[in-house]
């Protein structure tokens, strides 16, 4: 990369301020500008190596620049690189007879999208043709994607740009039994969370929905783990009142939770799932796939220029590929289980700023607040800030999330090794020493 051997970090993040949206945020006071990576690490422009424990948002599948998802890339690009979905390709129908093979229940039919939000969108879209109905059930605390759509799906405000929403949305209370927005403990609260969708459906909707749609694990909102009867409760719920329910599986998907997919962890078969992230190791990918009923639902014309293109879906029948022959997701659950019990230790060595730790597989999160042990739960943003500075040092990237942005994100490769995981607490733990979490 020729300009990375003429230009200094320094100069990259004053361009970066420049030349993109203030949006654009970056972590870190000073961000870190990646210029290579390989398996579980990646490389600065100063030449210093990161442990990742991010993974470009729970992208990264089978590990950064993994060479068999790379040689199916290459040779695609060789053959044909892009056609559009207006002709049918090998890897767009060989992925979707994959999806429909691995997917739970009687999911079958695909639509593939360039991103996560697109997915959510179609979701929304053939909800509403399936039913005929318009109102949408989603979730405080939850994530959707960028579009204004997916803006009124997502519940928090720091993500909303523009005050005017999708009406037709109405947000349910996150099962969030940390701080539960009921004042309720779980298990003597009896799941009300989910029981109060049927008193939000007939007091702020028509009393018919279109469906729900939810992550399985909240990610943006802080790896929110809702308890293992809330969706058996939600989906009959929405579908007593003329819904169906849509699995969100854009970042709790193929693997992540040491299931292939989040949904699976709570019993529930969905009617439409989405996916994009780890579907294909890092390339620009989304689908839907619903039952047959659904999915023929849709009868007007509609097209995804980018969606399904030969070098994505290339790139996600090799991914998916190595998850199934290597065993990943049981890979996930055995080192998620290592991850876990190193980070309960932890939060047994620094009781006070460390709060919550909440996950499955490896999508865990790690919440801190002010002083556990003196009961004052309010959300420690500032610590988080310190940690993220403290882990760099370290040579360990993690992610922040939640409302608060008091939340360690941590979800490294599925093919993370024991090793990596013990090297990664080890910087944990040095990490918080270093901010004084006791």
């Amino acid at each position: 990369m020729s300009t990375t051997k003429t230009t200094t970090s320094a100069e990259i993040r004053e361009k970066h301020g420049t030349y993109l949206f203030p949006s654009v945020k970056n972590f870190y006071k000073e961000p870190v500008v990646v210029t290579d990576a390989k398996g579980s690490r990646v490389t600065d422009l100063d030449g210093n190596t990161y442990l990742d424990f991010f993974g470009g948002i729970l992208t990264i599948s089978v590990g950064h620049a993994n060479d068999e998802v790379n040689e199916a890339v290459i040779a695609q690009i060789q053959r044909l690189n892009h056609i559009t979905t207006l002709y049918p390709t090998l890897p767009m129908v060989e992925l979707a007879e994959r999806l429909a093979h691995m997917t739970p229940g009687h999911l079958q039919k695909c639509f593939f999208t360039a991103s996560g939000t697109e997915a959510d969108e179609t979701a929304v879209m053939i909800a509403q043709t399936y039913t005929g109905n318009s109102e949408l059930i989603a979730l405080r605390h939850g994530y959707s994607g960028r579009s204004l759509l997916c803006q009124s799906l997502t519940a928090h405000s720091s993500w909303r740009a523009i005050p005017t929403q999708v009406a037709a949305v109405k947000h349910a209370p996150s099962p969030y039994c940390y701080r539960c927005p009921l004042k309720l403990s779980y298990p003597s609260c009896e799941v009300a969370c989910a029981k109060d969708i049927e008193e939000l459906i007939v007091t702020t909707t028509t009393g018919r929905v279109a469906g729900m749609l939810a992550e399985p694990i909240q990610g943006v909102g802080g790896f929110i783990t809702p308890p293992k009867e809330y969706y058996q409760i939600a989906a009959e719920i929405v579908r007593k009142y003329g819904g169906i329910f849509i699995s969100d599986e854009v970042q709790t998907g193929f693997g992540r939770t040491g299931t292939m997919w989040g949904i699976e962890q709570y019993g529930v078969e969905p009617d439409v799932m989405t996916m994009a992230k780890g579907i294909a190791n890092g390339y620009a990918l989304g689908a839907v796939i619903a039952t047959p009923a659904v999915a023929d639902s849709l009868t007007k014309n509609t097209i995804s220029t980018f969606g399904g293109n030969p070098v994505s879906t290339a790139a996600a029948n090799a991914t998916i590929g190595v998850i199934q022959r290597d065993g990943l997701v049981e890979n996930a659950a055995r080192m998620g289980a290592r991850f876990r019990e190193g980070l309960d230790a932890l939060q047994e060595r620094y009781p006070r700023v460390i709060g919550d730790v909440r996950g499955m597989g490896l999508m865990i999160g790690v919440e801190l607040v002010v002083d556990e042990l003196a009961g004052d739960r309010t959300p420690n943003g500032k610590a988080v800030g310190d940690l993220l500075e403290a882990t760099r040092k370290q040579g360990l990237l993690i992610g922040r999330g939640g409302l608060y942005g008091n939340v360690l994100r941590l979800a490294p490769p599925l093919n993370i090794t024991a090793d990596e995981i013990d090297e990664g607490l080890d910087k944990l733990g040095k990490a918080f020493a270093e901010i004084g979490g006791t």
